[in-house]
């Protein structure tokens, strides 16, 4: 196979180098200005009243994330917590109900039959309570897959929306710092406001 010699005008090959060249500026640029705002938000600092203002309702939606991630481990807990108790006080109510059963047996009064009664009322009573179980282990297991499905899927998605917003906000910094020094009249500086 012949070589194939191209012939291109020198400006144009400088041009294209010249844009390359720019490319790793710009990028570096970039990191730069994310960096920075990454500090700003790590440390707390005071940053544009009105960029924070235009994120106010995604913020808003973001605490309200937060909020649904914090109750579904309560209720996660709550739930545990209720079938721990109710387990014993089952055990408990049952407890009772045989003592009450066994001492009414031995008593052939009255009041012997009403402890038999309250006995064996106790002991059914804390069979419906253990029947609470299958729907609390059932919502538990409801709740689980939601937090494991729904909640660390949304997690990802808001950490990498989070990762852009940094990003955004440093061209934005990155905009603002090109635009102070900007002077229309020159040419140069107006192309430099419109790459960044």
């Amino acid at each position: 196979m012949e070589g194939h010699k191209y012939n291109y005008p020198r400006e144009f090959y400088d041009q294209y180098a010249q844009s390359q060249e720019k490319s790793v500026v710009n990028k570096m640029q970039q990191k730069y200005w994310k960096t920075k705002q990454t500090l700003i938000k790590v440390t707390g600092k005071k940053e544009d009243e009105h960029v924070v203002a235009s994120d106010a309702d995604l913020d808003a939606k973001l605490e309200l994330f937060h909020s649904i991630q914090r109750t579904c481990m309560e209720l996660l807990k709550a739930i545990e917590l209720y079938q721990k108790r109710i387990c014993f006080l089952s055990q408990e109510e049952n407890e009772l109900g045989k003592f009450l059963r066994s001492q009414g047996s031995q008593d052939k009064t009255r009041a012997g039959k009403m402890m038999q009664a309250t006995g064996k009322a106790l002991c059914f009573s804390s069979q419906q309570r253990l029947a609470l179980r299958v729907p609390l282990s059932r919502l538990y297991q409801e709740v689980e897959t939601f937090r494991y499905r729904a909640i660390s899927d949304t997690w990802l998605t808001v950490n990498r929306m989070e990762q852009y917003r940094t990003e955004y906000r440093g061209a934005l910094l990155w905009m603002k710092d090109v635009s102070q020094e900007l002077d229309p009249d020159l040419y140069k500086q107006m192309e430099k406001f419109r790459k960044v």
